[in-house]
């Protein structure tokens, strides 16, 4: 599979090779809902959380005598029947919310959406992403010859390629990423994909 090849002034400059393993996939939503889900679990983090009758302060001390009252009886002033006492059956801070995703649904649903996106037009391959100035300048310049609006753009950089962070980073709805970092999250997040030659080169290569 073949696509057009641009250089940073958005001009044809030949042709690129694409692995049809990643860019020549069914769209399987499915698939990618799953890994997409996972990769949002595996990331969330506990906050709330209560406190048991044996975590709280205080009820060290029986409130009262245990009989002679008629008054139900109490060991302590902490339980959860008390105002201040602890929390039956609460959040706890050891929940664990990750969810397993094995190497085939990971590359399935990147192959996916990275089939969606060269079908949809929204795949360039630029032969070059590096920056000798490292201008945040020099990255608008080359969005505003590939795009007429403000884009919201995912650069996909060989694992080489350090210009492109110190270029792109403080440029509004654009994320940089390294190419063995990439992934259907990722992806789907931005409306554009630029990648590299180079990178697709790796991504072809990885396993």
């Amino acid at each position: 599979m073949t696509t057009d090849l641009y250089n940073q002034e958005h001009k044809k400059v030949g042709t690129a090779e694409l692995p049809d393993q990643l860019f020549g996939a069914k769209w399987n939503p499915d698939l990618v809902h799953q890994v997409i889900v996972a990769y949002d679990a595996n990331i969330r983090k506990v906050i709330a959380v209560s406190r048991g009758r044996g975590e709280v302060s205080g009820g060290g001390k029986k409130p009262y005598k245990q009989k002679h009252t008629g008054r139900a009886r109490a060991g302590s002033t902490r339980s959860p029947i008390w105002k201040g006492g602890g929390v039956s059956h609460g959040p706890k801070a050891d929940r664990d919310f990750s969810k397993k995703i094995n190497k085939k649904m990971k590359r399935g649903a990147l192959a996916s959406v990275l089939s969606k996106k060269l079908t949809d037009g929204e795949v360039f391959v630029v032969d070059s992403l590096e920056f000798n100035t490292r201008k945040t300048k020099d990255v608008a310049v080359m969005l505003k010859n590939f795009f007429d609006k403000k884009p919201n753009v995912l650069f996909v950089s060989s694992n080489e390629n350090k210009s492109l962070f110190l270029s792109g980073r403080n440029i509004p709805k654009i994320e940089i990423t390294h190419v063995s970092e990439l992934n259907a999250k990722s992806v789907m997040l931005h409306k554009n994909l630029m990648i590299e030659k180079g990178a697709v080169e790796e991504l072809s290569k990885a396993k």
